[in-house]
């Protein structure tokens, strides 16, 4: 007797067997032909942090439908798929379980037996975004699935990070960062949201050291005044000019501090006296190399007061702002407040308020790497669907800064530097070392600091294909075709898997960016 077809479409029962046919059959297998062009799509590779979004849906269908139709036209086609090891997100992910499920830290287990639990977390949801791309029918050779710290991939990884510190592209210096108190992590430019935020201005009072009066700074930010060790004036301001070699007296902390005249103070505005706290902002920073003023951070990687601010130690950021001004207030040392909306950093993972401090981290120099990058996409060999994605990408590459690479992290690809105990000099290797090249001292330690995630994927066209080796799949379908990804990334990953492509193998990832 025939089975009656059902009144309804009934996906559970038709789409399972056939996707089963399909890879039963080898039908999305890519193979090298030399008789036919290949066309490689690389899939931007799912965070493992949970389950796929409709975003993540969309993008596969887009995927999808170019190589089924470059693989009817008879092109050797290749999709290769992936997942994303996603520092940050992850590691917060699988602490935020431990916390919930058994009140722990992750120093409570320690690095070890943490990133034990985060492979666990990886292998669950790892695998279940492979099953939901399968149940999308995505055509993907599986065969060839990579993840961002698979061997090949933290083979590249190092060979990139050791070739870019060879040639001086890589560096470790005390700069001013981006800093997510939440996190407890550096992060990038890239990292950080900007958000309009209602605030003050604080104007205060700083008495002449010469008790003939005193002169009056605005600012956004009493809480890291601690850490004043200037105030800057224009040199044309007529107003301020016997003033400069002088000295005032810092509020609260009663520090005999400098007056300097510097063009970064604009003429007009404000008071026309500027603060300057160089271990607090990118721009105070720039003004205390100039003019040899010291650097004192008064804030912990946790957003609470450190020792040097005195009295208000321990005090969380905010907490510490109120109190400071009450007691400007009181000493007469608070001119006025207004009200003032200015653009806050916020933390593109949780949302916090960033906080610009110095602090020793890894550098890319960027301007180096980014003129080519930007070459290949003004002369046409790389264009952008549509056009107008070009711009964005333009823009951000000509005013693009040296990339904080370093996370304070213990997920992801750990930086492979070591530190003599002895001599104090540093070893950078592709392989882990058992001396110091410098000293031969066997009393070594590595870099606790990891890679920014965007570090791997940077490189994700050409080390799924087996680079830094020049295999057989890397010469046939390198570099890659179509790029298909949401206009969020292109600072993120975008931008920088082309200036990886053009510097590592000579050529540009792919010659179209579909967004």
């Amino acid at each position: 007797m025939k089975k009656e077809l059902p009144k309804v479409y009934e996906p559970q029962e038709v789409e399972s067997r056939i996707y089963e046919t399909w890879e039963k059959n080898v039908c999305f297998k890519g193979r090298r032909d030399p008789k036919r062009k290949p066309f490689t799509i690389v899939m931007p590779p799912p965070n493992v942090t949970g389950q796929l979004h409709m975003g993540h849906a969309m993008d596969s269908t887009l995927q999808d439908i170019l190589i089924r139709f470059k693989r009817m036209q008879g092109y050797a086609a290749l999709w290769v798929p992936g997942t994303d090891h996603a520092g940050i997100a992850t590691q917060i992910k699988v602490e935020e379980e431990l916390r919930v499920k058994e009140g722990l830290t992750r120093y409570d287990l320690g690095r070890d037996k943490f990133l034990e639990r985060v492979w666990d977390w990886k292998r669950q949801y790892g695998n279940r975004i492979v099953e939901q791309q399968k149940k999308l029918g995505a055509s993907c050779d599986w065969d060839r699935a990579r993840f961002t710290m698979d061997e090949g991939c933290s083979k590249a990884v190092r060979e990139t990070f050791c070739e870019l510190y060879e040639k001086g592209l890589i560096y470790k210096g005390s700069r001013i960062i981006n800093w997510c108190p939440h996190c407890v992590t550096a992060l990038s430019d890239a990292e950080v949201e900007y958000q309009d935020k209602p605030g003050h201005l604080w104007y205060i009072r700083y008495p002449l050291t010469d008790g003939s009066g005193d002169l009056v700074v605005a600012t956004t930010r009493p809480e890291t005044m601690m850490g004043d060790t200037g105030v800057a004036v224009n040199p044309e301001d007529e107003r301020f000019k016997h003033l400069v070699g002088k000295t005032c007296i810092l509020p609260i902390m009663n520090r005999e501090i400098p007056i300097v005249a510097d063009e970064y103070v604009e003429l007009g505005f404000g008071t026309g006296a500027v603060k300057m706290t160089p271990a607090h902002d990118p721009n105070d920073f720039e003004v205390g190399l100039r003019h040899n003023l010291e650097s004192i951070r008064v804030l912990d990687d946790d957003g609470k007061i450190n020792e040097n601010g005195g009295k208000y130690q321990g005090l969380d950021r905010y907490e510490a702002r109120k109190v400071i001004v009450e007691d400007l207030e009181r000493l007469g040392l608070l001119d006025k407040i207004t009200d003032h909306t200015h653009n806050v950093g916020t933390c593109y993972r949780c949302g916090t308020d960033v906080e610009p401090l110095i602090s020793a981290q890894w550098f890319v120099k960027m301007e180096p790497l980014a003129r080519e990058a930007l070459r290949v996409v003004n002369e046409g060999e790389v264009k952008f669907v549509p056009d107008r994605f070009s711009k964005t990408y333009t823009n951000w590459m000509e005013n693009v800064h040296d990339w904080c690479i370093s996370r304070q992290l213990w997920w992801g690809h750990r930086i492979p530097a070591w530190y003599c105990d002895d001599c104090g000099r540093m070893t950078v290797s592709e392989t882990d070392p058992t001396e110091c090249e410098h000293c031969h001292s066997t009393h070594i330690h590595q870099e606790e600091d990891v890679l920014d995630t965007w570090f791997s994927s940077a490189l994700w066209p050409f080390s799924t294909l087996g680079w830094p080796a020049e295999t057989e799949d890397f010469k046939y379908f390198y570099p890659t075709d179509v790029l298909v990804t949401g206009y969020d990334i292109i600072f993120f990953w975008v931008a920088r898997m082309i200036f990886s492509g053009c510097e590592h193998t000579g050529k540009p990832p792919f010659h179209t960016v579909f967004i």
